[in-house]
């Protein structure tokens, strides 16, 4: 059977660097991993295409990082060698935070203590890492202030890690499936990666730029453009489902090599014999005829950047099935435009109360279509998107918080003709003759004829190619993973999971819904992993004496 081969892209990375001396670096990169051994194995592989399938797997990657959205690119980006550096005349607001910086001035970020720097800072995220980088990045950001980054960014191609990235789509991830026809809930610099302004990028695009907000399908197309510029395609591959990741162990003390499975029984019984080593990554790969080329990967450490838009958010309720029963506004938009629901009498539900929810309340008034809006928190609830939202910024979602507020049900009247919504209330149910039963905190129950039904309350993360679906990395290892509930547990400077060495999360897995502060994943995976590298240098410079390290 026909496997896809990690050999083939460390190869694709000499074919894109022209210069002995550039090449010679990215050699000892890969010595200093896979050592002389291993390094001669891959100076002296063909420089084969990059979609090209071998049938040996035998080379274990340093990285392997799961989704290719804006956290996996960004992990990508500075795997590939990027480091930034305080700028020459910048001055940061905060000025703690400046003196600290100037303390280390001739290091990168990478290179100094993210603890130490992310002391005292505050944001709008819960990650620490998250917070510095994104005070780093755009100064001042929640105060209004359009100040530039402080950083700029230098390619060291010494500190290249090997890795792949691994997608289902092209790069970018889920901003290629959301709706053109809403904007962004950030500005479009807020969207940006290191490196390549989104203004100036999409200033050579269209003429006319009205406002700050962009809409998802400029954003997935820089996004596709930001890993072509920066030289990043040979770390990508597109197609990809995965579907098994797990731990091998290397028994210490056999000597021929071999990776193997050990059984859960023989590991308790003999567990100070065996060290965690490789992880196994099996999945498939898409091609154009519309076959699929199962491949198996090894890995030293397995970065999770999936994000949390696989599996909609289900009420898990009778008659959740029905074919009038939407769960993605996609779905809802598609029968907007093909005018299924136009003209009808009866309203659309729509269940949930947070962007994308008012998202869909806009696409059926813009439309005509009258609309139930049902949610389980009061309209005062300070946990509502709604709340943090500027109204000069946000117009089109203050409106839908105004009807939220101002159109509710009550007994004394009947459904008003475009909106009404229904402030702490649940579905009980659908039925098949296009019906749905409500229920309010007091048990008042309450039956209504649709037109169609849509359930927009959040999503999760596909996450079943892990044991246990990705439970056991929750802070709440009984409940699924989520971004807002139950994050996966990491380590708060390296994003290394709490509760399986060698694998790491970032971006909505732990909570970092904006990707303002997702890039604070890749800065602290990059430090974690760039320092390991360093200690394996040194110990590999220790064993052979001193005198016949790599030069």
């Amino acid at each position: 059977m026909p496997v896809w081969c990690c050999r083939c892209s460390l190869a694709g990375h000499f074919r894109n660097y022209s210069d002995p001396e550039t090449e010679g670096e990215i050699f000892n990169s890969l010595v200093q991993y896979f050592g002389d051994n291993l390094g001669r194995k891959v100076k002296a592989m063909p420089l084969v295409e990059e979609t090209s399938l071998l049938e040996d797997s035998s080379v274990t990657l340093p990285v392997v990082v799961i989704g290719n959205g804006p956290s996996g690119i960004c992990l990508s980006y500075m795997l590939s060698g990027y480091r930034p550096y305080l700028s020459s005349e910048a001055i940061h607001p905060n000025t703690i935070l400046h003196s600290k910086l100037e303390e280390a001035r001739h290091l990168s970020i990478v290179d100094q203590d993210l603890e130490y720097l992310s002391e005292g800072l505050e944001g709008r995220s819960s990650n620490p890492v998250a917070v510095l980088f994104d005070a780093l990045l755009h100064p001042d950001a929640d105060f209004g202030y359009d100040y530039p980054s402080i950083l700029h960014w230098k390619l060291e191609q010494h500190h290249y890690i090997p890795h792949l990235v691994l997608g289902k789509g092209p790069p970018g991830g889920a901003w290629h499936n959301m709706e053109g026809s809403m904007l962004t809930i950030s500005f479009g610099n807020w969207m940006e990666l290191p490196g390549l302004k989104f203004k100036d990028w999409v200033s050579s695009k269209r003429r006319n730029l009205k406002g700050d907000r962009v809409m998802p399908e400029e954003i997935a197309r820089y996004y596709k453009h930001y890993v072509k510029v920066m030289g990043l395609q040979k770390n990508f591959r597109e197609n990809t489902y995965i579907t098994s990741v797990s731990r091998l162990y290397r028994d210490q003390v056999d000597n021929d090599g071999q990776d193997r499975d050990i059984s859960t029984q023989h590991l308790q019984i003999e567990k100070s014999k065996f060290t965690k080593r490789n992880w196994e990554i099996r999945g498939y790969q898409r091609i154009r005829d519309g076959s699929h080329i199962p491949f198996c990967l090894f890995a030293e450490n397995v970065a999770l950047a999936t994000g949390t838009l696989d599996s909609p958010g289900r009420l898990e309720i009778d008659g959740e099935d029905f074919p009038f029963v939407f769960h993605s506004l996609s779905e809802f938009g598609a029968a907007i435009s093909k005018e299924q629901l136009c003209g009808k009498v009866d309203p659309v539900l729509i269940v949930g109360s947070g962007l994308t929810a008012a998202d869909a309340v806009l696409c059926a008034y813009n439309n005509n279509v009258p609309v139930i809006h049902v949610f389980r928190r009061r309209v005062t609830d300070p946990s509502l998107i709604f709340k943090q939202l500027p109204k000069k910024l946000y117009p089109e979602y203050h409106k839908v918080y105004h009807m939220m507020c101002t159109q509710s049900y009550s007994l004394d009247s009947n459904l008003l003709s475009d909106y009404t919504s229904f402030p702490e209330h649940h579905v009980l149910s659908f039925k098949s003759d296009m019906k749905c039963i409500l229920q309010n905190i007091s048990g008042l129950k309450k039956i209504f004829k649709l037109s169609a039904a849509v359930v927009l309350i959040g999503s999760h993360p596909n996450l079943s190619f892990l044991k246990e679906q990705g439970c056991y990395l929750g802070h709440n290892s009984s409940q699924p993973i989520t971004c807002k509930g139950n994050p996966v547990e990491i380590d708060a400077y390296t994003y290394e999971c709490v509760k399986e060495a060698n694998l790491f999360a970032l971006g909505p897995l732990v909570g970092d819904n904006f990707v303002r502060f997702l890039k604070g994943g890749a800065l602290g995976v990059t430090r974690c992993l760039a320092t390991r590298q360093k200690k394996k240098k040194q110990h590999l410079f220790v064993e052979r004496g001193g005198g016949d390290g790599i030069a």
